[in-house]
């Protein structure tokens, strides 16, 4: 028998030949006393070898597999023969990988090998399959956790999407009733002209039936004075008094019909320049993607402060060493600004981070920054270097990144004096940075919107 179909014969959990086996509906055979010893100790019904599921009914004995085992284990079996020599197979070839008898170790075709008693190179074998087996459990093991992590994740973009779509909604909700008010308050205008021209309309219309009776009462007056036979009738010097005087013809004045161009020139325009006064518009939106577990960020994701930590699933973008926060979008060229507004604080840091540093670990080989601890104003960066500024109090700041002149820049907002300028070369993308350290938040200031109409 070849020493490969020898290895068929051995039990995938003790590397023993088989003792009782016993065989599953997925083709897999163990020795019973190892598949049981097996379940005992995973404490769940599955195949060892393919993971499938089983229960103890399903499990069978395999009488042809334990006859052959038994037949192989006969002490003088033609197994235990080499079929060339007619001796008993003792050794075990290094070379061939096969066994061997004393002849076939004197023999041309394994002139110079390296030979192994057979027990010994059974024994060695099997302690290199412990190990092996070691290393696969402990695999097992590592996808075991990455497996969890990732039915946690699975269920946190379930609550991401839910809680992003009833925080859409709840923006459009607000923009609807904007517009819901603004075509009340036009309607509302168009009706008030029409009536208020309706009205005058009205009025001249009532004016002019007047002077059309006044003017049919002295035709009829005419009328019979001409049929009088009376010459002195005709001649009254009171008909010359009372006769009847020029009047200018009715006539329509400018701006008595609806104003349409009023109402409707621009239409769209007006409302979304009276829109900007109920929107605002945020030069750094922060992503809580890669916010530390113990910040918490504002429903509009533009202000951010510490609090308790949160269970969240681990993400390659999540800040875990430090308890800061990103911007959502990087910038590799271009001058930037954005303003913060740090109040009272007495503990934040705000600036930049490279794309390419490990989130991980260590910020400092890749963060550019000023912060407040302890009282004291400081400027560091890469590679543990810093410096103290000479400034008391801040409430806002201005950070400035000009990517085209190679620096990065702080403000005080409020006075418009530099703080700090940091001169380097940065490579890749780089993202807003914020460092908070109290329960009050750090806000980012939105900018104002303005509409320019050119000639």
């Amino acid at each position: 028998m070849a020493y490969r179909s020898q290895e068929d014969l051995h039990c995938p959990i003790c590397l023993e030949v088989f003792k009782d086996p016993v065989i599953l509906p997925c083709s897999h055979s163990f020795c019973k006393a190892c598949l049981r010893s097996w379940w005992v100790e995973k404490r769940i019904q599955q195949c060892p070898i393919c993971k499938n599921t089983c229960e103890e009914k399903d499990v069978l004995r395999n009488l042809a597999l334990g006859n052959l085992c038994e037949t192989f284990l006969k002490p003088g079996d033609q197994a235990n023969i080499c079929k060339l020599h007619g001796e008993t197979l003792k050794l075990f070839c290094v070379n061939h990988w096969e066994l061997a008898c004393v002849v076939c170790r004197d023999s041309d075709k394994h002139l110079n090998h390296k030979f192994k008693p057979l027990d010994e190179a059974v024994h060695q074998q099997k302690e290199e399959l412990q190990e092996r087996l070691k290393v696969l459990q402990e695999r097992m093991k590592v996808f075991d956790q990455v497996k969890v992590k990732f039915f946690q994740t699975a269920e946190y973009i379930k609550v991401q999407a839910q809680q992003t779509q009833v925080q859409i909604k709840e923006q459009f909700q607000k923009l609807h009733r904007f517009l819901e008010e603004e075509e009340k308050i036009r309607m509302v205008a168009v009706m008030k002209e029409k009536e208020q021209k309706s009205q005058m309309m009205r009025e001249k219309i009532d004016l002019l039936k007047r002077e059309m009776v006044a003017l049919l009462d002295r035709i009829k007056d005419t009328e019979k004075k001409l049929k009088a036979s009376d010459v002195s009738v005709l001649l009254s010097p009171m008909d010359r008094v009372q006769q009847c005087p020029q009047l200018d013809d009715p006539q329509l004045l400018s701006g008595t019909l609806i104003s349409q161009a009023k109402h409707l020139g621009n239409l769209s325009f007006n409302i979304w320049n009276k829109m900007k006064d109920v929107v605002s518009f945020s030069p750094v939106i922060l992503d809580p993607n890669t916010a530390n577990p113990e910040l918490v960020l504002s429903d509009d994701l533009t202000s951010v402060r510490c609090g308790r930590r949160r269970q969240l699933p681990e993400n390659p973008e999540r800040i875990n060493g430090f308890c800061s926060v990103l911007g959502s979008e990087g910038f590799c060229s271009g001058n930037h600004y954005w303003d913060v507004e740090v109040g009272n604080h007495t503990r934040w840091e705000l600036g930049v981070l490279q794309e390419s540093v490990q989130r991980k670990g260590d910020l400092w080989p890749g963060l550019w920054r000023i912060q407040l601890c302890d009282g004291k104003h400081k400027a560091m960066s890469p590679p543990r270097t810093s410096a103290l500024l000479p400034v008391k109090t801040l409430q806002r700041i201005t950070v400035n990144l000009d990517l085209n002149k190679k620096k990065l820049s702080f403000f005080n907002a409020d006075t418009s004096e530099p703080i700090y300028t940091f001169i380097h070369s940065f490579t890749g993308r780089v993202f807003p940075y914020i460092w908070a350290g109290e329960e009050r938040p750090l806000r980012i200031l939105p900018v104002n919107i303005s509409v320019c109409m050119l000639g």
